[in-house]
């Protein structure tokens, strides 16, 4: 069937490792010194390990492949003697955290957090002052020669943040220029080429990069950093990262 499916470049892999934990269902091992598919059905197609790639070896690709295989992954799990299966049972509930998620990739679970809303004072009701300072935003959109990229600190922002952390505009949009992007859903390889582009034509003071804490965000990070490096460039870099529960990860 054609389907969505991981692709490791043995090319620039050097068998770190550190792509295996990120894969829930155990679809990844390393052989002779490189990562692999252990097998087609056993991948999801999801993704979660592209941002843990230090070398960029993971991208997602369309093609024909065995599909995936559910009982496969369990089956695949117990012969490890990983009692957790990798697709959890909807409403499974992460001990001490409050949290419920439904299976699949951990960053594309649904999650619903309790808030305790005792002793709080309520906000102020009405229009809050946007602090953007330009249109259009999405990293695929954007002009790399655009004016306001000249001399500007640049806030590279994964698209769920926003939604995420409740003082995104006055915390970190503020005085800058803003990039948007979501490593999971997009390609990765284009972000970097339109950011080493972006780095290269414009005279950016500094980088700040928001991203979510589940694995498969850190892609946006990644291709920042490369495109940083492919640009020669000595730009500051400042990479933050949001919790699910709207706070700044320490």
């Amino acid at each position: 069937m054609l389907r969505k499916i991981v692709k490791i470049d043995s090319e620039k892999c050097n068998g770190c490792g550190v792509c295996v934990p990120s894969c829930a269902e155990g679809a990844i091992s390393i052989v002779n010194g490189k990562a692999v598919l252990a097998a087609e059905k056993l991948c999801d197609g999801l993704g979660a390990c592209l941002g843990e790639c230090p070398l960029g070896a993971i991208t997602v690709e369309e093609r024909e492949a065995d599909a995936f295989d559910e009982a496969a992954v369990n089956q695949h799990l117990k012969a490890q003697g990983t009692s957790v299966p990798a697709h959890q049972p909807a409403q499974a509930l992460l001990p001490d955290s409050g949290q419920h998620h439904q299976g699949g990739c951990p960053g594309s679970r649904a999650m619903s957090f309790t808030r305790f809303q005792e002793n709080t004072v309520q906000d102020q009701k009405g229009s809050r002052q946007s602090q953007l300072g330009q249109w259009p935003v999405q990293l695929s959109l954007v002009s790399t020669s655009a004016p306001y990229f000249q001399g500007a600190d640049l806030l590279v922002t994964a698209d769920c943040v926003p939604v995420a952390y409740a003082g995104y505009h006055e915390d970190f949009l503020k005085g800058k220029a803003v990039v948007m992007g979501c490593p999971k859903l997009d390609d990765n390889n284009f972000y970097l080429q339109k950011l080493t582009e972006l780095f290269i034509k414009s005279d950016i003071k500094s980088v700040t990069v928001l991203k979510m804490e589940v694995p498969c965000c850190g892609g946006i990070a990644l291709a920042t950093r490369q495109a940083l490096a492919a640009s020669g460039k000595q730009i500051p870099y400042t990479e933050v990262v949001i919790t699910l529960q709207g706070e700044v990860k320490k």
